[in-house]
């Protein structure tokens, strides 16, 4: 159980470091990109930041969806 957690976990993880890179990327090499703004006035930069956190809450619910919990051995009261 514990291999399928952190399997699930680091691909979330990689997922998000790639969404991240992207952000980075453009804001390192397309600046003047980050600086249009697409929807109601707002510049590309804080949608996307937005969007980065967005997708860390999702991640984190998707992720405790998905893992598994090990299940306690029944105690002594269980088995009466």
């Amino acid at each position: 159980m514990q291999t399928h957690n952190a399997r699930v976990g680091l691909v979330l993880f990689v997922i998000y470091v790639i969404l991240y890179s992207g952000f980075v990327f453009l804001n390192a090499f397309a600046a003047e990109t980050m600086e249009a703004t697409p929807l109601a006035g707002v510049n590309l930069a804080i949608w996307y930041g937005f969007g980065l956190i967005v997708a860390a809450l999702v991640f984190a619910l998707i992720y405790g969806w998905m893992s598994k919990s090990e299940e306690a051995p029944p105690s002594k009261e269980d088995q009466q």
